[in-house]
């Protein structure tokens, strides 16, 4: 199946495709209100503000797997990220990304890239594999704000860890290179 065909629900609980957004550069995002990395939304709001016009959007993925940081409804979840963080980008209806109820779309994110790239000298999964935290299976998905880059032609060209800040200059690289193709 192709990553187009992958069913989503909006956060507003309208059934959609990827297909919607065929054509487009991507950063998905499984995002979390609740979280030390939160204020990410403000950078990830940034970037979709910055490339929008390109064909660039971000597309955040609420997820409470992680210490239950993303407690609220789906409308919950929609008023925290536009009041807090003036947040337009599309975001898509809570759902999970490890485990047996993993949401398709991640299971194919995680299948083209298995691993994230991490930031020189961070200690983030360290940090969070001391705290018995550390994924579960090989590929899983290590803490919110992890992200996925995918280019126009639906190929996930690179995944980055959530202490990878959407303000770091290998992301910028990374959508103007997608962008530019």
């Amino acid at each position: 199946m192709s990553l187009y065909q992958t069913e989503l629900t909006t956060i507003d609980g309208e059934k959609t495709t990827l297909e919607a957004w065929q054509g487009k550069v991507l950063l998905v995002v499984n995002v979390a209100s609740k979280c030390g990395l939160t204020p990410q939304y403000e950078q990830l709001e940034a970037l979709q503000q910055r490339y929008q016009a390109q064909g660039f959007s971000v597309l955040g993925f609420p997820c409470n797997q992680f210490l239950e940081q993303e407690p609220g409804s789906n409308d919950e979840i929609k008023t925290f990220c536009s009041t807090t963080y003036g947040v337009s980008f599309p975001l898509l209806a809570k759902g999970d990304v490890n485990g047996e109820a993993r949401h398709p779309l991640y299971a194919q994110l995680i299948a083209a890239q298995p691993e994230a790239l991490r930031p020189e000298g961070s200690g983030f999964y360290e940090r969070m594999a001391s705290k018995g935290r550390a994924p579960k299976a090989p590929g899983d998905i290590l803490w919110n704000f992890e992200k996925f880059l995918i280019d126009r032609q639906g190929n996930v060209v690179q995944r980055f860890a959530p202490d990878m800040t959407p303000d770091d200059a290998l992301i910028q690289q990374s959508i103007e290179q997608a962008l530019a193709q």
